[in-house]
């Protein structure tokens, strides 16, 4: 989707036509190929399914899916039937989805407002399909900021750090992912990936 925003917030959204998405795509991979992929908001059904095609299709690795849904007004940016294909489609494909609570909440069908919540909720994500899930906890209130990494078959890593005070903080999830799939690219493995991007972060 295309969008209309600046530091403060979103002020309009422009869906993009499905198959203009995929010529986009596939100008872009069958030229200069593709070393990492970062997945913000996708706005219908026929999206998701055009982005799972070409990570199917062009057997894309490095594939981190930020399940943009809520807007930090708390405005729902998809629709349920997006939230349900995203998770059929998508969730077996990436390397590592990066929900913040009210994205994950929306996921789960059930609030999530405490701390302790977030290993179960983690696991649930994990249920549904999804390889890797980084869990963030930034809107929890408190003077540090708890994620949890969970990976199948994998310790899970609960990472930790302290708050900075800032009115600057729209796109910090964006940037987050983005920094991640960053550090995919360079040939890091996903825990340490998570970790430098926090640092960056």
């Amino acid at each position: 989707a295309l969008t209309a925003q600046n530091t403060l917030g979103v002020h309009g959204i422009h869906a993009v036509p499905a198959a203009f998405l995929k010529s986009q795509l596939q100008a872009v991979i069958e030229d200069i190929g593709v070393d990492a992929v970062k997945i913000g908001m996708l706005h219908s059904p026929e999206v998701v399914k055009v982005v799972a095609w070409a990570i199917s299709h062009y057997q894309l690795q490095n594939v981190v899916l930020d399940p943009v849904m809520v807007a930090t007004s708390g405005d729902r940016l998809i629709e349920q039937e997006t939230v349900q294909v995203l998770r059929q489609e998508l969730f077996s494909l990436v390397s590592v989805i990066t929900p913040n609570l009210d994205e994950a909440a929306l996921l789960l069908g059930r609030p999530l407002e405490h701390a302790d919540e977030l290993d179960q909720a983690a696991s649930d994500l994990l249920a549904m399909g999804a390889r890797a899930v980084l869990l963030k906890g930034g809107h929890l209130k408190g003077q540090a900021v708890v994620d949890v990494l969970a990976e199948a078959g994998q310790p899970w890593l609960h990472l930790r750090s302290e708050r900075i005070a800032s009115k600057n903080v729209h796109g910090t999830g964006c940037t987050l992912s983005s920094a991640i799939a960053a550090h995919l690219a360079l040939g890091l493995p996903l825990r340490l990936a998570v970790q430098q991007a926090r640092v960056y972060i």
